[in-house]
């Protein structure tokens, strides 16, 4: 069973391996595919509150997540997560595997509820997934996201009241 752990300073090249292949489609995430590897880099490490890799038996990084307040002040009770599985790790459960780690840890970190702000309507793994574990679809923003092969495409905002 893999294991989820901090990110560490040295895990950074492998985690940069996973994600730079996601963000660089332009299908899911909203970053730019031109993002450098320094700008990814503070947006998945530095500004989230938390910042986490699953491994295998090796120490072989298979997925990684943030975790950070979804907005500040009166809505930092709130959190938001990204997860980005290794291509080579999908169908594997890992993605199942962080976002309960990540409601877990949320939790822990006081959060009251989960929030995705822009879960890709053509996405429908992570869709199917994210209702799965318990989130509902409680917005569509029509022609939000601007997918790179099919042009404008709705995204949606996806929440979870975190219960202990």
């Amino acid at each position: 069973m893999p294991t989820i752990r901090p990110i560490e300073n040295e895990d950074w090249d492998a985690v940069w391996s996973i994600i730079e292949p996601v963000f660089r489609a332009g299908e899911t995430y909203p970053f730019s595919p031109e993002i450098t590897k320094d700008e990814a880099f503070q947006a998945w490490v530095e500004a989230p509150t938390e910042t986490y890799v699953v491994v295998d038996a090796d120490s072989h990084i298979l997925g990684t997540y943030y975790l950070k307040a979804n907005q500040p002040g009166l809505g930092a009770h709130v959190c938001n997560c990204g997860y980005i599985v290794a291509e080579r790790s999908r169908g594997q459960g890992i993605a199942s595997q962080m976002c309960e780690h990540s409601q877990r840890e949320a939790r822990a970190h006081g959060f009251l509820a989960m929030q995705f702000n822009l879960v890709v309507s053509t996405n429908v793994g992570a869709v199917r997934l994210w209702k799965g574990l318990g989130f509902e679809i409680v917005g569509t923003l029509p022609g939000a996201f601007r997918h790179p092969r099919l042009g404008l495409v709705d995204a949606y905002v996806m929440y979870k009241t975190l219960e202990d």
